[in-house]
């Protein structure tokens, strides 16, 4: 937790971007009758009954600091999916960063191994050199700005039935197109001093006659 917070804490650089980086599912379901349109006093109304069209996995990148964010959508949360997210990320949206400087869940998908598994060894080896990982602890993902950004995302562009990946990846790349024309940065205001101040369950307490 003191890791990602001193990271946050530190003054933006242009040639280290910090970025997080989480992923999030997606139901597809279309109506089985059509919804009543929007009128006059009488807002959409749709039937409970809908079909299912399987689901889809979102990978969200936001850069805290410069108001940028990024969704790409997959099939999938594989290790193969992951890595070519991450490559994505190294060399179309920050390719002349000297590195990115990258927070992540505690996923086993969120490895090095990953990209070990989906590309050759120095392919891997390169795209990884990229980054600066820094974990968020166990039950702990609350500290990944990345999970601010999804909640937006969930309440502004998903909190409707998406019935296909190709229309889930207009509707995402037309919000990620509104978000960052508006360039909004993320103020992340929890620091280590006041973790430490409010959350002492957290840290291991040690007995006065063991030290020594």
């Amino acid at each position: 937790m003191e890791d990602v917070l001193a990271v946050y804490a530190r003054p933006p650089d242009p040639e280290r971007p910090l970025v997080c980086f989480d992923e999030a599912g997606k139901e597809l379901r279309d109506h089985v009758r059509p919804a009543t349109p929007l009128g006059p006093g009488c807002p959409v109304r749709q039937d409970t009954e809908y079909a299912r069209h399987g689901s889809a996995n979102l990978f969200l990148a936001v850069a805290p600091h410069l108001g940028w964010r990024s969704v790409q959508v997959t099939g999938h949360h594989r290790r193969d999916d992951f890595a070519h997210a991450l490559r994505v990320l190294a060399d179309q949206a920050f390719p002349e960063a000297e590195r990115i400087v990258l927070v992540l869940d505690n996923l086993n998908t969120h490895t090095a191994g990953a990209l070990y598994a989906t590309f050759p060894p120095t392919e891997a080896f390169r795209i990884w050199r990229r980054f600066e990982v820094h974990y968020t602890p166990r039950h702990g993902s609350w500290l990944n700005m990345a999970e601010l950004e999804l909640s937006v995302l969930a309440r502004q562009c998903l909190d409707r039935r998406i019935a296909s990946q190709p229309v889930l990846r207009a509707e995402t790349d037309a919000w990620v197109t509104a978000r960052n024309a508006a360039a909004t940065p993320i103020h992340w205001s929890f620091t280590v001093e006041a973790a430490r101040d409010r959350m002492p369950s957290v840290y291991p307490t040690i007995e006065p006659d063991t030290i020594g």
